[in-house]
């Protein structure tokens, strides 16, 4: 295996073992959905999903992907401390612990960034934390890799989105005025209308959720 293609493990895994160990206790469900934005963009493409591995030093994908330029802004998809911002086997890293999420937190990962803040500073959801770095060969694109952790266990990062904020909005029917009779005898004939739609009045756009 390439070893450009191992860089982020080793540097998860690294960043894993500098975070001091919790004191032996129950790990906690993570909480769901306390994100509030993409840390890249707004709805990235997803280069690669996430892929546990076996075992602790096993093969997987311990994040996910995210296609983003370089020089794109990275932030923090939830208000907490950032717990680690330097360089690890030559990638920029910044991890972020996320606040009211249990003990141990969560916490998230971003690589490869440039970092814009240092340990122990306090975030904001949408807060920068640094700019993503040129391609290393990780993905066959620019990608933002993202990872989540509890302690030292693996978590799929996409299960902090909302599905509002990971899902385009449910389908909505397109609402009737009056009768059916009453709108087929309008004074204009209609145009044509698309098989399986509504000859009513046009849906609003769909409200997007608060943030």
């Amino acid at each position: 295996m390439r070893l450009e293609l191992l860089l982020p493990t080793l540097a998860a895994l690294l960043v894993t073992f500098l975070t001091p160990a919790p004191d032996p206790a129950p790990i906690a469900a993570p909480v769901p959905a306390p994100a509030s934005t993409w840390p890249v963009g707004s709805r990235p493409a997803v280069v690669r999903g996430w892929s546990p591995p076996a075992t602790a030093y096993g093969a997987g994908h311990r994040g996910v992907d995210l296609t983003a330029a370089p020089g794109a802004a990275v932030r923090a998809v939830a208000p907490g401390r950032v717990s680690f911002a330097g360089r690890v086997a030559g990638r920029g890293v910044v991890a972020v612990e996320l606040d009211g999420t249990g003990d141990p937190p969560l916490r998230t990962t971003y690589e490869p960034v440039r970092a814009t803040v240092k340990k122990g500073d306090t975030v904001t959801a949408g807060a920068s934390v640094g700019v993503l770095e040129r391609p290393t060969g990780h993905c066959p694109t620019s990608c933002l890799h993202w990872g989540l952790l509890r302690a030292r266990t693996y978590l799929n990062p996409l299960t902090l989105l909302p599905p509002w904020l990971l899902h385009h909005g449910p389908s909505r029917l397109l609402p009737l005025r009056g009768p059916l009779p009453t709108l087929l005898s309008l004074r204009e004939p209609p145009g044509p209308v698309e098989p399986g739609l509504s000859p009513g009045r046009p849906a609003e756009p769909w409200p997007r959720p608060p943030p």
